[in-house]
């Protein structure tokens, strides 16, 4: 146990001082929103407001799951989890391998601080290889009291790191029995490679709500390992630029999945600029993580400040093209 508290605890210290980008970072930078120069609307009638599985949010917006466990990660998820309530975006809060292998743990606090936050539980689907249960999930999902859960894909992670769990075989039964026994919605996510058209369309048929793209551009999990071992640094440099970037994929997915599938875009999304062209290439909500990493660092109200920066900027970048609200913004053509 101590060490995974551990490589949580090297993981955030390395995501807040190392540069942990792939190589290759500027796909949002390659796309251009077509900028409306007579929109023929009032700004103040632009609504920013989005829908995800029944409820209504401020903005499409999700704070990605980042990190959780190690005391720094929980104190990060609390300081998150209070804005998120405040400000109304949804939160996937980090993998609670942790709070499962412990049976207890301060991510079940987050309700007692933040009781009407919209919060999405997580853990690596390859845990299902590793003695973890459907019961597990319900576990903390009930704990948690959570409103999504979240299954994430990290197979470059776990193949990079020295301690990692590579054994991805026969997850698709194992998905699809979670999926039957949960009462809330299932998202499965990548961590920053992508998750391609063939894996995207397996993942539809075993029944999941929704897909989280997560493609690379931004935090590179696979180089991250190689920065926290020196044994493994050659492996991480070597495939630091391993995976699919989110513009493309979501063009892909958007041709290879139902119209009304609801994906998420994450991936090197730095502003509301960027999360406009996602929605713009059919995302229908956005993730940040890094980000909201780096606001929560400075606390709370830096935190809020960021959430309302966002939503504003979206705003303009919603007037400026022409597009009274989020749907408008979906069917514009890059």
């Amino acid at each position: 146990m101590g060490d995974i508290i551990t490589r949580k605890e090297d993981h955030l210290k390395i995501c807040t001082s190392e540069d942990v980008n792939s190589r290759k970072s500027l796909y949002w930078d390659s796309i251009d929103l077509a900028h409306c120069a007579l929109p023929e609307i009032n700004f103040d009638e632009v609504q920013t407001e989005a829908e995800f599985f029944g409820q209504t949010f401020s903005a499409p917006f999700l704070i990605s799951s980042m990190t959780g466990g190690s005391p720094s990660g929980e104190l990060i998820n609390k300081t998150l989890a209070v804005c998120a309530q405040d400000k109304n975006p949804p939160m996937g809060v980090g993998s609670q391998r942790i709070a499962l292998e412990k049976r207890e743990s301060c991510l079940f606090d987050l309700r007692k601080i933040a009781p009407k936050a919209t919060l999405f539980a997580n853990i690596g689907a390859v845990q299902f290889n590793y003695g973890v249960s459907v019961e597990d999930c319900l576990w903390l999902s009930e704990k948690l009291e959570a409103n999504a859960f979240i299954l994430h894909l990290n197979p470059l992670q776990e193949a990079i790191q020295n301690e990692g769990d590579r054994n991805f075989s026969s997850l698709l039964p194992k998905i699809e029995n979670l999926k039957k026994s949960l009462n809330i919605p299932l998202i499965v996510k990548e961590v920053g490679c992508g998750i391609d058209p063939r894996s995207a369309r397996r993942l539809l048929e075993c029944g999941v709500d929704a897909i989280d793209v997560a493609g690379k551009g931004g935090t590179h999990w696979g180089y991250i390992e190689g920065l926290r071992d020196s044994r493994r640094r050659e492996l991480g440099m070597m495939f630091r630029d391993w995976g699919l970037d989110t513009p493309t994929l979501l063009k892909q997915l958007r041709e290879t999945l139902p119209k009304d599938f609801p994906l998420i875009a994450s991936g090197g999304v730095r502003n509301a600029v960027d999360a406009a062209k996602a929605i713009s290439l059919g995302a229908n909500f956005v993730g940040f993580a890094l980000p909201f990493l780096m606001e929560a660092q400075k606390g709370e109200e830096a935190v809020r400040a960021f959430i309302d920066t966002q939503i504003e900027g979206l705003k303009v970048a919603l007037f400026c093209s022409g597009s009274k609200n989020i749907k408008d913004l979906q069917h514009e053509k890059i």
